[in-house]
C-alpha cells in the first residue's frame, strides 16, 4: 500500500525502499557528462555485467533509451520492424520518426507478445532503392499490453538467427527484462545473449525512483552517449539517482517472484467473477488484463471513481472495458484480497 492507497495503475508508482533513500542521502558524487560520477560509473559497470554486455550507459527513463538506442542503429531513413502493441511504436510519442527520421514497419504482434517469424523476414527490405532499408528488429520483453508475457528463450534465438542471415540488429525494450528472467527462472543473459542492445527500467518493479539503463557493446553505448546528451540527457550529478539504482540491482530483483504471485492470485479471483472474462494463460508475470462482458452495467469510469472510494487506485478501461492491473513491490496479499472484495462488489452494484 502506498499513501494509504492500492495502486493497481502501474509499477511505475512504486517508490524508493528505506534503502535507497539512505543510498542516495550518502552518494558520492561527480559530473556525470565528465564521466567523473564515481556512483553512476558503478551503477553502469553493474548494469553491464548483469546484462551480459561490455558497457552501459544511464538515462532519464525508457523512453529515452530506447529512442536513444534506434538512433545508434540506425540513420534517417532507415527503417526498423516493430511491433503494433509495442510500446516503442505506441507510447513514445512517435520518438525515432520524428527526431530521427526513421521508419517503422509495424507487423501485428501474436497474442503471447512474438512477431511472427516469417512476416518478420518477409518485411525485410532495402535491395530496391524505392524502399527504406531495414536495419534492426525492435523486441519487448516482457511485452506490456500483451499482458506482461514473457518471451520464450527458443523464440529469441530465433529470431537472433533471423537477423544474422540478414546482417540486422537486433534491440530489446527489456523495461520489465528481469521479470521475464524471474519468471523464467533463468539469469537475465540467458535473455539478452540474443540482442545486440537491451534497454531495461530502474523505476518500475525494480522500485528506483527514477531511470533506465541501456547496455550493448562499447563502440555502441559511445555512440549512445552522444544521443542521450542530445536529447537532453546529461543530467551531472546523476550519482543521487544511480545510487537508488544500485541498491534496486542488489537487491530488488529476487523479490519480483512475489509481485507474479500476487498477480496470479488476482487473476485467479477476477476470474471466478461474473462478468469478468480474463485469460490466465496470458498471467505470467504482474501484469493483468481483463475484460467485462454485458452482464456488468456499471460504466468503467463509475468503476474507477467506486474503487477510489475504496482506496484502491485503477486506470479506465476505456469503451472495450479492457482493464489493466499492476502488481508491484507496495502491493501485498492483504492488498491483492482487499481489492478482490472491493472489485466484485463495485462491478456489481
Amino acid at each position: 500500500m502506498l499513501n494509504g492507497y492500492v495502486d493497481l495503475r502501474s509499477d511505475t508508482v512504486t517508490q524508493p525502499t528505506p534503502e535507497m533513500r539512505e543510498a542516495m542521502m550518502r552518494a558520492e558524487l561527480g559530473d556525470d557528462v565528465f564521466g567523473d560520477d564515481p556512483t553512476v560509473n558503478r551503477l553502469e559497470e553493474m548494469a553491464a555485467a548483469k546484462l551480459g554486455k561490455a558497457a552501459a550507459v544511464f538515462v532519464a527513463s525508457g523512453t529515452m533509451g530506447n529512442l536513444a538506442s534506434l538512433l545508434t542503429h540506425c540513420n534517417r531513413g532507415e527503417e526498423v520492424i516493430v511491433g503494433d502493441q509495442a510500446h516503442i511504436f505506441r507510447y513514445e510519442a512517435g520518438g525515432s520518426s520524428a527526431l530521427g527520421g526513421i521508419a517503422q514497419f509495424q507487423i501485428p504482434n501474436n497474442p503471447d507478445g512474438t512477431l511472427p517469424l516469417d512476416k518478420v523476414e518477409a518485411a525485410i527490405r532495402g535491395s530496391d532503392q524505392h524502399e527504406a532499408r531495414t536495419r534492426l528488429i525492435a523486441l519487448e520483453n516482457t511485452h506490456n499490453r500483451c499482458g506482461g508475457t514473457v518471451l520464450p528463450l527458443s523464440y529469441m534465438q530465433q529470431m537472433r538467427e533471423l537477423a544474422d542471415r540478414h546482417h540486422l540488429k537486433v534491440h530489446l525494450d527489456g523495461a520489465r527484462a528481469f521479470n521475464a528472467a524471474v519468471a523464467l527462472g533463468v539469469e537475465v543473459t540467458a535473455i539478452t545473449q540474443h540482442v545486440d542492445s537491451v534497454t531495461f527500467c530502474l523505476s518500475k518493479g525494480l522500485s528506483a525512483p527514477v531511470g533506465s539503463v541501456i547496455c550493448g557493446s562499447r563502440d555502441f553505448i559511445a555512440q549512445a552517449r552522444r544521443y542521450r546528451k542530445m536529447l537532453g540527457g546529461g543530467m551531472r550529478q546523476a550519482g543521487v539517482l544511480a545510487a537508488a539504482g544500485i541498491v534496486a540491482l542488489e537487491q530488488m530483483i529476487d523479490r519480483l517472484a512475489e509481485d507474479h504471485a500476487n498477480a496470479r492470485r488476482l487473476a485467479e479471483g477476477l476470474a471466478d467473477m461474473p462478468g469478468v472474462t480474463i485469460d490466465l494463460d496470458r498471467v505470467q508475470t504482474n501484469i493483468i488484463f481483463f475484460n467485462l462482458t454485458s452482464e456488468v452495467k456499471v460504466p468503467g469510469d463509475v468503476i474507477v471513481q467506486r474503487m477510489l472510494e475504496h482506496h484502491i487506485k485503477i486506470l479506465d478501461g476505456g469503451p472495450a472495458r479492457r482493464f489493466r492491473f499492476v502488481t508491484h513491490a507496495w502491493i501485498d496479499r492483504a492488498d491483492v484480497d482487499r481489492t478482490l472484495l472491493a472489485f466484485k462488489a463495485v462491478i456489481k452494484s
